[in-house]
């Protein structure tokens, strides 16, 4: 057996390190499927959405003195199953067991009447919560005003409450809720997946790498000619006529392995809760960067000032407000270039900011053109 010290095991060693290293370069930094990166043009999901009424809650729905529209709502309804209300009635009624609610829902592509979709139900009013409630037929309309789904059913809401002598406790939101296939579907949407010679598909976002690589990942397995990219976010493909040969197509074409490039370097800052997310190409340049925290102290203490005797003068009650300003020294440090996430990582952390300072950093480093990516706040 060789010793770990000879010649040999060292060249050894070497060899096998070359062969890794080759193998590991030669893999894909990101492969994935085309259904990962593009869908199919105009096979797509439609809101729906409808008013209706939550019924059967135990004391917790709209007050109804200040929520009119469900008392109106109600009456409607009955007169829909032959009842009618007097007026003057009608405008006592003291409904706590029901609740006005928005209905909303998403109808998938491709789907038929009879079929069941998911409901989410939302209140509208002051009702205190759902929970325990039954949402009576509601329609569902799409943006052309016609019905295509009716709602019903018991509302299932994801928490619970309780509330006693003033004090309340109470665990997620029970003004929402879910009615798991609680909608049926009674009209169908076309779809224009059979119309004409060819398919488009639309990449899920903008690059214009995307598009090439994808038309050619099609010719390269389907044949030759039959994909080619219109712009950064389309892709045409000559599709066969018959409809079972197009879904088998469309079935293969989904399924065929694509080799993604890196993505274009970005950084996405929230201003409100101060997250920083950077993705795997941000890079940064060698630059300085010196940053001091700036605090300001203001305390009052109430001063009282009583007036002399017999002098008819009043007390009066005054403050007395102390304002300090401190500057902490900012340090200049020097950041080196830095071509990977893990050195940019490293880096910011070593200038040992809080992630709101971070947001005013990356904005600076970014005017002074040391960031090589796009900084994008939402």
């Amino acid at each position: 057996m060789p010793s770990l010290r000879t010649p040999s095991f060292l060249r050894l060693a070497t060899l096998l390190a070359a062969v890794l290293a080759t193998a590991l370069g030669a893999l894909p930094a990101q492969a994935m499927r085309i259904k990962e990166v593009a869908a199919v043009q105009g096979v797509r999901t439609n809101q729906l959405t409808g008013y209706g009424l939550v019924i059967g809650l135990d004391g917790t729905g709209d007050q109804t003195t200040q929520m009119p529209l469900t008392t109106q709502s109600l009456t409607n309804y009955m007169q829909q199953l032959g009842i009618t209300l007097p007026a003057a009635t009608a405008s006592q009624l003291q409904l706590k067991n029901v609740a006005a609610v928005i209905v909303t829902a998403q109808l998938p592509a491709f789907a038929q009447p009879g079929q069941m979709i998911d409901v989410n139900v939302s209140s509208i009013g002051n009702s205190k919560s759902l929970k325990g409630g039954t949402l009576i037929t509601t329609p569902l309309r799409g943006v052309d005003g016609e019905i295509y789904a009716l709602a019903q059913g018991n509302v299932a809401v994801g928490g619970a409450g309780a509330a006693a002598g003033g004090s309340k406790v109470q665990i997620n939101h029970l003004s929402a809720g879910r009615v798991p296939q609680g909608g049926q579907v009674e009209r169908s949407v076309p779809t224009p997946l059979q119309d004409g010679d060819s398919i488009k598909l639309d990449l899920n976002s903008f690059d214009f790498q995307t598009a090439r690589r994808v038309a050619e990942a099609i010719n390269r397995r389907l044949g030759s000619g039959l994909a080619r990219a219109l712009d950064g976010r389309t892709v045409q493909v000559q599709a066969p006529m018959d409809a079972n040969a197009r879904v088998g197509f469309l079935a293969d074409l989904e399924e065929i392995p694509l080799e993604m490039s890196a993505p274009a370097a970005k950084v996405v800052i929230n201003a409100r809760t101060g997250s920083i997310v950077l993705n795997q190409s941000v890079t940064l340049g060698p630059c300085a960067i010196a940053h001091g925290n700036l605090s300001i102290t203001i305390n009052s203490t109430p001063v009282i000032s009583q007036p002399g005797a017999f002098s008819n003068g009043q007390t009066v009650v005054g403050q007395k407000s102390d304002i300090s300003i401190k500057q902490e020294p900012g340090i200049l440090m020097q950041v080196p270039a830095s071509p990977q996430l893990s050195d940019v990582v490293r880096a910011l952390n070593a200038l040992g900011a809080t992630p709101q300072d971070l947001l005013a950093i990356l904005q600076a480093i970014k005017a002074a053109g040391a960031l090589n990516a796009e900084l994008e706040v939402i």
